[in-house]
């Protein structure tokens, strides 16, 4: 009863809150212009294939900006990069319309922070996929104002400091100047402005508030349930490779989101390359020890949820699969031990032949922890 009142409570102050005006007004306009005047203008007038085109790539462009640059690199420092990289990010990820660096990463520290918490993740998907996927932004509720002492380390950054100073009227100019001037070059302008200007931006804006929304209720969670995020391959194909968001909540400092080489990542494959021509470094990589322990830690949680459906003989078999990952777990933490003890140059080979042994053992572990899970389904 107090459960189903605090919920009341909750739903009449978010109806309460005053609307937001200029990201509605933004959405409101946007879209009505691709419903509307985009296709009445490719009936009477038509589209040149170089509108399509200018389209696609600044969808790549602005995209890619979003999740390799204000996520991965600003919001969860995942690795570092030169200035230019920094200005292209800043100058292509402001075409995004999703506010500043400052404020996109002030938000987004808070809701990997604060995930699922109702009344401090801003864009909680317990509330609703409406309200993570779009209503967060169009009422000014007070868990969604940023909170600007989660990024000390940006606000040193000068090309961040200068996008959010210069964030609105940058934003407004770049989506027509740009897509005019190209439209101009190639002899379609309106194409290019409604393309790929307007139905560009209400892309990939979509695309990525699906993460909030979509990656928080569908797909699976092969590495922890303890928080709403899934891992949705479908979505990773549209959002640069963000749809691996399970692993992603649970190993936020990893430049990765695909970790697999089948993995759909294009931002990985970006930063990858940015380090090669020298222009980021420092790239972090989560230990894969950790994440096949992470791994095997959902499988044997998932088992013991089955406990009462088994066999005691099937019991017995995972008691003793338990015992001998625990045993596993000991041999590492006393390698990782050892390791700080000694000389990395004395001790490098051998703890490196060792970490391959334990992860093989997990490797054979999950496996027949596979097997299990079949033989009992069936």
């Amino acid at each position: 009863m107090t459960k189903a009142r605090n919920e009341n409570s909750h739903d009449q102050q978010d109806k309460k809150a005053p609307l937001h005006k200029v990201p509605l007004i933004m959405f409101v306009v946007t879209t009505l212009i691709v419903l509307t005047v985009v296709p009445w203008y490719g009936l009477v007038y038509g589209y040149t294939w170089g509108a399509f085109v200018t389209a696609f790539v600044l969808f790549i462009l602005t995209g890619i900006s979003i999740t390799a640059g204000y996520h991965r690199l600003w919001s969860h420092s995942t690795y570092k990069a030169h200035w230019i990289a920094r200005c292209l990010f800043a100058l292509f990820g402001g075409m995004a319309l999703q506010n500043s660096i400052l404020y996109w990463a002030a938000n987004h520290r808070t809701h990997h922070r604060h995930v699922d918490d109702n009344d401090k993740d801003p864009y909680s998907a317990k509330k609703g996929f409406w309200y993570s996927h779009l209503g967060w932004m169009i009422r000014e509720y007070p868990q969604t104002l940023p909170d600007y002492k989660n990024v000390p380390d940006l606000k040193r950054d000068p090309i961040v400091m200068f996008q959010d100073k210069y964030y609105l009227l940058f934003g407004i100019v770049a989506n027509i100047l740009i897509p005019m001037l190209i439209g101009f070059a190639i002899g379609d302008v309106w194409g290019c402005v409604l393309i790929a200007g307007f139905t560009r931006i209400v892309a990939v804006h979509h695309v990525t508030f699906f993460i909030n929304s979509w990656a928080h209720m569908w797909g699976s969670q092969p590495y922890t349930d303890e928080n709403t995020a899934r891992d949705n391959w479908l979505l990773a194909i549209f959002s640069f490779g963000e749809g691996y968001h399970n692993y992603h909540h649970i190993f936020q400092n990893d430049y990765r989101n695909g970790i697999r080489w089948y993995h759909f990542d294009p931002s990985k494959w970006l930063i990858k390359s940015l380090e090669k021509m020298g222009l980021a470094y420092d790239l972090k990589k989560v230990n894969s020890f950790k994440i096949k322990r992470q791994m095997l830690e959902m499988k044997f949680k998932r088992l013991e949820q089955r406990q009462h459906l088994m066999s005691e003989t099937l019991k017995q078999i995972i008691e003793l699969e338990y015992e001998h990952y625990k045993q596993t777990l000991s041999e590492w933490t006393h390698l990782q031990s050892n390791r700080c003890e000694q000389s990395m140059d004395t001790i490098r080979k051998k703890w490196q032949d060792s970490i391959h042994e334990l992860e093989d053992t997990l490797i054979g572990q999950y496996q027949r922890l596979k097997v299990i899970f079949k033989q009992h389904d069936a």
